[in-house]
């Protein structure tokens, strides 16, 4: 960055620009960046997705063993930055399951999506929501939320109810 001072001639700008080239040069000779530091950066992130959304969808796999075992209760926990879910599967008397779940911030509607069907869910307080009875299978949950005055929409991964 060139920056202009009051009574700088031409000449004194062209010593600068050599000066500051000649430092640059130093500073890459004795304290280069790696030469992968690109790429080294590019795979750091991506891992850290993935280890981000492998963290989301672990539970989906604890989940899978333990509906399809003797247990009837299961806890999932799904989050990102801005919004948290927790949500409780228990088994009902009629084979079927419900889901109780809790938001932070509170939902403002809450759906559950198998394939082709959805269910609306009966909202509670501070964040509280039900699904009474649905079937077993693959299922998604859809939140909508306001954070900071604004509607925010969240997703779960798919999970075995």
């Amino acid at each position: 960055m060139m920056v202009r001072v009051e009574g700088m001639n031409a000449y004194d700008e062209e010593r600068d620009a050599a000066l500051l080239a000649s430092l640059r040069d130093v500073w890459e000779e004795r304290d280069a960046p790696p030469s992968d530091l690109t790429e080294r950066m590019i795979a750091s992130v991506a891992v850290d997705d993935v280890s981000r959304e492998y963290a989301l969808l672990t539970p989906v796999t604890a989940l899978e063993g333990a509906v399809r075992s003797e247990q009837s209760r299961l806890t999932l926990q799904f989050s990102d930055d801005a919004t948290s879910v927790l949500l409780h599967v228990s088994a009902t008397e009629s084979g079927g399951r419900r889901v109780d779940g809790w938001s932070d911030p509170p939902v403002l509607a809450a759906r559950l999506a198998q394939d082709a069907h959805e269910w609306a869910a009966d909202l509670g307080d501070e964040g509280r929501f039900a699904f009474a009875e649905v079937p077993a299978g693959l299922s998604t949950v859809r939140l909508i939320v306001r954070m900071d005055g604004e509607l925010r929409e969240f997703i779960t991964p798919q999970f075995e109810v």
